[in-house]
């Protein structure tokens, strides 16, 4: 019995220990990308087969505890951490619906938001993670799909802080505000320009 149970112990252990997995529990595991406005990010990924949920926030910077108040004058930019069923969804396949829901070409912010704030990133929490997300990149920029460089950093991933409640599910808790942001915010049809048929 002991036997048994030293066993199990130690496969646990080795499929902890695997590289390339970023656990989240109950064999979830958990991705985080920047693209401008967090709600829209959140709002894109939530429709996804195999996402289980995503949550706005802040990382990237060096300031503890952000708020929506200073998360900007911390250095942090505006994140979202998704939690995926890799049964279902590959991580390679979330950075390729990520690629197609920003503007990888804008430096200065994302559509009608600029600053440093709402630019893009992805934040990879393991070695695996930032291998993927290298070439993927790559491929983007060697694809000739876009006329501007792919200016998207690919960051280690730091703390990842959670925005305050009212800014989860947004699209949700406020759908006409949500609606007229993005239409006002012309995302939706820059990215038609950029990309055509998503």
């Amino acid at each position: 019995m002991k036997f048994v149970q030293r066993l199990v112990i130690a496969l646990i252990i080795f499929a902890c220990s695997m590289p390339g997995r970023s656990i989240a529990g109950n064999g979830l595991e958990k991705a985080i990308v920047a693209g401008g406005c967090f709600w829209c990010v959140e709002s894109d990924f939530e429709k996804i087969s195999g996402i289980k949920g995503a949550i706005s926030g802040y990382t990237g910077g060096t300031g503890k505890s952000p708020t929506y108040d200073d998360y900007a004058q911390k250095g942090h930019i505006e994140a979202v951490e998704i939690t995926y069923d890799a049964s279902v969804i590959s991580y390679e396949k979330i950075l390729d619906i990520f690629w197609v829901h920003v503007d990888p070409t804008d430096a200065n912010g994302q559509f009608c938001d600029r600053g440093y704030e709402y630019s893009t990133g992805i934040f990879y929490t393991t070695d695996e993670q930032k291998k993927l997300a290298t070439r993927s990149k790559e491929q983007l920029e060697k694809s000739g799909r876009l006329k501007k460089p792919v200016v998207t950093n690919i960051f280690k991933s730091g703390t990842f802080y959670p925005a305050e409640e009212y800014h989860q599910d947004y699209y949700k808790k406020k759908p006409i505000r949500y609606k007229l942001y993005r239409l006002g915010c012309g995302r939706d049809r820059k990215l038609e320009s950029i990309w055509g048929e998503r």
